[in-house]
């Protein structure tokens, strides 16, 4: 199987390569796990040893048929509670694009690791039983990945197999949910009928469902058009580390000084005027490098080096970007949070450390403006507090600024992620609406 790898460490031809991130989503039970691996199976994108052994555990536990599920449930815990629990990874391949799967959790507790997964995504998949229609959890996953700027959303109408492949079944599923999505800011939306048991419109279409007339799933998965979601404009350039070999005996190096980490929005080329913040000071890029070699240019996600032609004093949490075209320097932050913490609420007056790219600060919460129904979109503006799970718009005070943009600009460098300064548990993730 042909396997992806960092982008960052990969020649110059080969970052050119096509790949698509998405995740998975929706209640508990709806078939996420089995659905990845019908699809990996289907697409002959499994090893013989791990086919082997899934095999191997679908017999000891009694099970006639193959359970696929268990090619993505992979910690001990799932396999024994059928459940997904963390965000699975998978990795395949077609001769059209390669795929990179976060296979993310049901249950509601586990909101925080669908969260993680479609985070980076560029298409969900939110599955729905074809039975129960749509749920609470199949809503506030839908709310989630808009939340986050999911350019890409697929609702796949699972098990139709058990509701006779019914036509009227996929298309009440398809109107209630188009309903609910008109309220939502969606930019490309597909319905799909899967039956992920029996494979069925997973990567070939299905005799059974002759009144569909769309694509597979894996067919509608190697075509969405993705080169135009990523932000080409707006060059960020996060500082994650300074490379200094001071033990190097190679005098080449002896005065070398590069600044490492991912390009999170634009394009970087040798010769670029580039500003340094939060100095302001005005450079040049001497060179762009990948694994100590040179490349002509580096966009996102693209991990690379940087190197100036002048000696700036940056530092972990710094950012490179263009002299006309600058993020807000911001102390005061806005924006929608999914609270992730179930042993201490969110509230006005709550310190927190926040985490925004690679910088680090800390911050406490002036307001709590409403809290978000999944269900119904309405905002409660007498909500004093936020529990595990919910969703609102908060204000954000910190200690220093951050170098933000709006996250429906860029989701990296829009986005915070709130640490409880006690556990150092990650207990918040918000999206930035407004930054000054």
């Amino acid at each position: 199987m042909d396997s992806v790898s960092n982008a960052g460490e990969q020649p110059p031809a080969a970052l050119r390569m096509d790949i698509l991130r998405f995740a998975t989503a929706g209640s508990v039970d709806d078939g996420k796990s089995t659905l990845i691996g019908r699809l990996l199976y289907d697409s002959k994108s499994i090893f013989t040893d791990q086919l082997e052994a899934v095999e191997r555990t679908s017999r000891m536990r009694g099970e006639e048929t193959t359970n696929l599920a268990l090619l993505t449930d992979g910690l001990r815990a799932e396999r024994e509670q059928g459940i997904t629990i963390d965000v699975a990874y998978r990795y395949f391949a077609t001769p059209q694009r390669k795929f990179i799967i976060a296979d993310t959790p049901g249950h509601i507790q586990y909101t925080r690791n669908m969260v993680t997964g479609a985070s980076t995504a560029d298409l969900a998949i939110i599955l729905v039983d074809a039975r129960n229609g749509l749920t609470e959890q199949s809503r506030r996953h839908a709310f989630l990945t808009t939340l986050l700027r999911v350019p890409h959303l697929v609702l796949a109408v699972n098990k139709m197999d058990l509701v006779g492949y019914d036509q009227a079944v996929f298309d009440q599923i398809r109107d209630e949910f188009t309903s609910f999505a008109a309220k939502l800011d969606i930019g490309d939306l597909t319905f799909i009928p899967v039956s992920a048991l029996h494979g069925d419109n997973v990567v070939d279409r299905s005799a059974s469902t002759p009144w569909y007339n769309g694509p597979s799933l894996l067919h509608h998965l190697e075509n969405v058009h993705i080169a135009s979601d990523r932000n080409l404009k707006d060059a960020r350039f996060p500082v994650q580390y300074v490379i200094r070999p001071h033990k190097s005996t190679d005098p080449e190096l002896h005065d070398y000084r590069g600044y490492a980490g991912q390009v999170a929005g634009g394009t970087f080329r040798a010769g670029d005027e580039v500003l340094h913040l939060p100095s302001g000071f005005t450079t040049r890029i001497k060179a762009v490098e990948v694994a100590g070699e040179p490349v002509p240019e580096a966009f996102p996600p693209m991990s690379v080096t940087l190197l100036l032609d002048d000696d700036v004093d940056i530092s972990r949490g710094d950012l490179i970007c263009r002299p006309n075209n600058q993020p807000a320097a911001a102390q005061d932050v806005e924006g929608m949070v999914c609270w992730m913490s179930a042993d201490r609420p969110l509230a006005p007056r709550t310190r927190l450390i926040v985490k925004h790219t690679t910088r680090t600060v800390k911050g406490i919460v002036t307001d709590l403006h409403y809290r978000i129904d999944v269900n119904t979109l309405h905002r409660d503006e007498s909500a004093t507090q936020l529990g595990l799970n919910e969703i609102g718009r908060i204000k954000l005070r910190l200690t220093q600024p951050v170098f933000a943009d709006p996250y429906s600009r860029n989701r990296e460098t829009g986005g915070l992620i709130l640490i409880d300064e006690a556990t150092n548990s990650t207990v918040g993730a918000v999206v930035i609406t407004e930054a000054r």
